[in-house]
């Protein structure tokens, strides 16, 4: 950071650590054992697309490369504000390689110069109750937060758990602190 930058308040972003995303499969045993969410063995890649052959063979190129292993379903969605969902599916109990396939497509989109586009990587979880949770990552943050929808069509969410959820987890992952930034994704593929 520069020293104009320093003078008018400006900061650098912080650079997404995309290693991060590895921490999850203990972060899903720490969850389970303190609140008995559990992984439903799906997750999702949000960006936005790009016109152009570049960035669709790129896409292309990673489905492929993800529906080739044996048990493993992608499929992509775009929702109602104009991002491609890439979903990914395993076995519930394969949360390991449930986040290899998420961190391969964030690296390929990202090391084909279209890490710009990327929006959030989500792993999802389920409890006895029904009750449905998206761990969100955040690219440009290089962070985490819990997100609980209770009622989506009235754009209702379960905010104490969610909180709860932020201090199980403050030791496994790095967890946004600013709230503020929190955002819910209403409409996520695998949270409905």
């Amino acid at each position: 950071m520069g020293f104009l930058d320093a003078l008018l308040g400006r900061s650098k972003p912080k650079k997404a650590n995309l290693d991060d995303l590895f921490a999850l499969p203990d972060a899903a045993i720490t969850l389970q054992a303190a609140t008995r969410f559990t992984p439903t063995g799906s997750g999702s890649v949000s960006y936005r697309s790009v016109e152009g052959s570049a960035f669709s063979t790129t896409q292309d190129d990673i489905q492929a490369l993800l529906s080739r292993d044996v048990g493993t379903t992608v499929t992509p969605s775009v929702d109602d504000y104009g991002f491609t969902w890439l979903v990914v599916e395993h076995d519930e109990a394969d949360a390991s390689g449930l986040v290899t396939d998420l961190h391969a497509v964030n690296t390929s989109l990202e090391s084909q110069g279209f890490g710009p586009m990327l929006l959030c990587s989500l792993m999802y979880f389920t409890n006895p109750n029904g009750d449905r949770l998206a761990l969100v990552y955040l690219y440009k943050r290089g962070t985490f937060y819990p997100f609980i929808p209770v009622n989506a069509r009235k754009q209702q969410r379960n905010s104490a758990l969610e909180l709860q959820v932020r201090g199980v987890l403050s030791s496994d992952v790095p967890i946004e602190s600013d709230l503020s930034r929190w955002s819910p994704v209403w409409g996520a593929p695998g949270l409905q």
